[in-house]
């Protein structure tokens, strides 16, 4: 199982938020290129990057920033956050990030997410955020009538092989992932489930690991300290 620490950049800066809410923004690094430098030396081989600004507007914002710490990083990068055309699409993977996640367009048009794995493969991965069981959209603002597991089993029939699930209800608050939820969609599709949101401690990845996840996405836990990143990646290495 991979360990996927996470920057989310609002305004520039890197932050976390509670549940979702933008108003909760708290800056949790001085800037996102020494989260990623911190990452790296802890022996990080991937991160996780978001442009909240880029989910909430429906558009690009952040994304030079995001490119340029990827590049500087030497990591293996995923980022979501606005995506929502193939030219969004081909702006980060023509620029070195290695896979991009799409959100939004998952449940708005699904015909992006078609087309980008026809061209572009295992680089597309898809983002579910739900609340409630129930998918969420644009920066988690819109609600929807999908569920999770319906959602997920429509991106495995366009040829999707990577989804990121968060239980936005448990992002940002360090209680612990959403093991229920994410058992069953591990359950229900083939795809490689990352699974994201609640992670505190050591005992959360065990238990991802479990479930025969494929990555946990780890935030909030890091900056706060109650997860040691090096100790993390090197648990999981030996399961």
């Amino acid at each position: 199982m991979y360990i996927l620490p996470a920057i989310d950049i609002y305004q520039g800066s890197a932050v976390r938020l509670l549940k979702g809410d933008y108003s909760t923004a708290n800056k949790v690094a001085s800037s996102p290129y020494d989260a990623a430098r911190s990452f790296a030396e802890a022996g990080a081989s991937m991160m996780h990057m978001v442009d909240l600004d880029g989910a909430k507007d429906a558009k690009l914002v952040n994304a030079d920033l995001i490119a340029d710490v990827a590049k500087t990083s030497c990591l293996s990068v995923e980022v979501g956050g606005g995506i929502r055309d193939m030219k969004a699409v081909e702006y980060y993977l023509s620029r070195g990030i290695d896979r991009v996640i799409l959100g939004s367009a998952a449940v708005k048009n699904p015909q992006l997410v078609i087309d980008s794995v026809r061209e572009y493969g295992d680089r597309i991965v898809v983002g579910i955020d739900a609340k409630d069981g129930m998918v969420r959209a644009e920066g988690w603002l819109d609600n929807s009538e999908i569920n999770y597991i319906e959602l997920a089993k429509r991106m495995e029939d366009a040829g999707v092989r990577t989804i990121v699930f968060t239980d936005i209800d448990q992002d940002g608050t360090l209680a612990g992932p959403n093991l229920r939820q994410l058992g069953e969609l591990v359950k229900s599709v083939s795809c490689n489930i990352i699974a994201s949101g609640g992670v505190a401690v050591l005992k959360d990845i065990l238990n991802l690991a479990e479930l025969k996840v494929y990555g946990a996405i780890c935030g909030k836990a890091i900056y706060s300290g109650t997860l040691d990143l090096r100790q993390a990646i090197e648990m999981t290495e030996k399961k």
